[in-house]
């Protein structure tokens, strides 16, 4: 297929390219500035406009786009700004993905989309929960409505355990200095995804024409923060004695602490197991020795 990415840079988006060129795909990078390689094609969302050759013979395009949630505090400012960097990017390439009548659309989203679950399972069929950043997901996911008739895959993405960045690329530091431990009651769930099956997951999506609408991307055994938090130890042969208690962090976060931090999803893959989907890392135990041995 000739594929089209949006994101190309970031954590999965830079793994992606790689992974679709070695499976045979030809693989097109939008870039924000100015095109510096044949691959790349120039495009601004915030003004709307894309080169008018991005697209031509497309089969798919992908869309990885959004300001990190991670780094700095939520001030009003910067949630506009979280909620600007997914939603225009979203609109823009899907209604070209209509206008050009591109058969395929896959489309990042959150597993944030289902607010604090608790203990309680989710799949694709649950409802949007409370909250910014539930909110944030459900915005997000409806912009791709103007993709028109086109296959349309939302990926509800869980923290991605990769052997740099993302996640580990700030606990790790911590966890090494013995300075681990699990984040306020350490009941809160964690949906995490290695990074092979985060990349093979949107592979899978790009080429099951079936598959559409939303697909968590997680792995099948969500665990809790405190499960987590003694999982990674054990991987980094770190004792991880601490509580880093709630009052704390909020204070220091404010309510990126209670989104990102204290609550969770226990998210399941259901419609990626349903169609076949085989997972490399089945355990976050599995994927957490991966991503420090690399």
């Amino acid at each position: 297929m000739r594929v089209v990415i949006a994101g190309s840079s970031g954590l999965l988006g830079s793994h992606l390219v790689p992974a679709l060129r070695h499976a045979r795909h030809e693989v097109i990078r939008l870039v924000r500035g100015t095109a510096q390689a044949p691959d790349e094609r120039e495009w601004d969302p915030d003004g709307g406009e894309l080169d008018e050759r991005a697209l031509d013979e497309a089969d798919a395009v992908v869309n990885l786009c959004g300001a990190p949630l991670m780094g700095k505090r939520w001030t009003a400012e910067r949630k506009r700004e979280l909620a600007h960097s997914r939603i225009r990017s979203t609109t823009v390439l899907a209604e070209a993905v209509r206008t050009r009548r591109i058969p395929t659309l896959i489309n990042a989203s959150g597993v944030s989309y289902y607010g604090d679950t608790g203990s309680r399972v989710v799949t694709e069929s649950a409802e949007p929960g409370t909250g910014f950043l539930a909110e944030l997901c459900r915005r997000w996911e409806a912009a791709t409505e103007h993709a028109g008739p086109a296959r349309v895959v939302r990926l509800r993405i869980g923290p991605v355990l990769s052997p740099s960045g993302g996640l580990l690329g700030r606990l790790k530091p911590l966890f090494s200095l013995m300075l681990g431990g699990r984040l306020g009651a350490g009941t809160q769930y964690v949906p995490w995804i290695s990074l092979d099956d985060g990349i093979a997951g949107i592979r899978f999506a790009l080429e099951n024409p079936e598959l559409s609408g939303p697909v968590n991307l997680t792995g099948p055994e969500p665990v809790s923060n405190a499960e987590f938090t003694r999982a990674l130890g054990e991987a980094l042969g770190r004792p991880t004695p601490w509580v880093l208690p709630a009052f704390a962090l909020q204070a220091v976060l404010g309510e990126l602490a209670q989104q990102l931090a204290l609550t969770g999803q226990r998210a399941v893959p259901g419609a990626l197991e349903e169609h076949g989907f085989n997972f490399q890392h089945a355990t976050v135990r599995s994927a957490l020795g991966t991503a420090i041995s690399a």
